[in-house]
């Protein structure tokens, strides 16, 4: 018998306006099943940040607010803080969060505030047009670095999941993808646990998806995937970077 997947609890019927083949709708599912089957949706409270991202709140049934760029981080610490109950997560792509936003990023998981954030990766500023984002690699040509990203003049790309784990205060730090089945799995199985540190009270927890722009990639979705595999995975490789609850052994 085939199974049939029905809309999560805590997403709302609205058709998505994302790109084709972009990831945002598969991991926007993901968040909302994790909140679903750990009976958050009563009070969670979701931080939108600025980018293509920004229209999250359309597609989940749960109280949003919006951030100026790269300030979702300091919005949820001060929601959090003022309502300690609610389970309060922000949902950031690489252009915002590594960006303008990374000051705020690293001092509030320097905190050790008790928030989730989401992560998207894709290596590239989406909604603006394609520009390089502090993600871009080595090589690749963007709006801004038509020649491709030169680490003379440019930088190298920035390890967000890497540089939070060197702090003292956050509890769970982890990099997924969803690009296969397998990954797929496990990026649920990660997020969840992202939310249930918060429910348990243990502290700052931080996803980083590694992700896909095929519009400003210039590929198709399957290329796009291809690509995501042979270059950013070696770049940006998976795994746990921190996990000072143990909660992934008690998976």
């Amino acid at each position: 018998m085939n199974k049939v997947f029905s809309r999560p609890k805590c997403m709302s019927n609205t058709p998505y306006h994302y790109c084709p083949g972009c990831d945002h709708g598969v991991i926007h599912r993901l968040v909302a099943e994790s909140i679903d089957e750990l009976e958050l949706a009563s009070r969670t409270i979701g931080v939108a940040p600025v980018g293509c991202s920004v229209f999250a709140y359309d597609y989940f049934d749960l109280d949003f607010n919006s951030a100026a760029h790269g300030r979702a981080p300091a919005v949820a610490t001060g929601i959090k803080r003022a309502r300690p109950d609610s389970i309060v997560f922000t949902y950031q792509g690489d252009g915002d969060l590594a960006a303008i936003g990374t000051g705020e990023i690293i001092h509030a998981a320097n905190r050790g505030e008790k928030i989730t954030v989401i992560f998207v990766n894709n290596a590239i500023y989406g909604m603006t047009g394609g520009q390089m984002a502090p993600t871009s690699l080595i090589g690749m040509k963007t709006a801004t670095s038509p020649y491709g990203r030169d680490a003379a003049t440019m930088g190298y790309p920035i390890k967000i999941s890497e540089m939070l784990a060197t702090l003292e205060s956050p509890v769970y730090i982890a990099r997924v993808a969803v690009n296969t089945p397998a990954n797929l799995m496990k990026a649920k199985r990660v997020i969840k646990n992202a939310f249930q540190c918060q429910k348990d009270g243990k502290g700052f927890s931080f996803v980083e998806v590694v992700s896909i722009c095929p519009t400003n990639w210039g590929k198709t979705p399957i290329d796009s995937h291809k690509w995501l595999a042979e270059h950013m995975l070696p770049v940006f490789p998976l795994g746990t970077f921190k996990d000072k609850t143990g909660i992934e052994k008690a998976d």
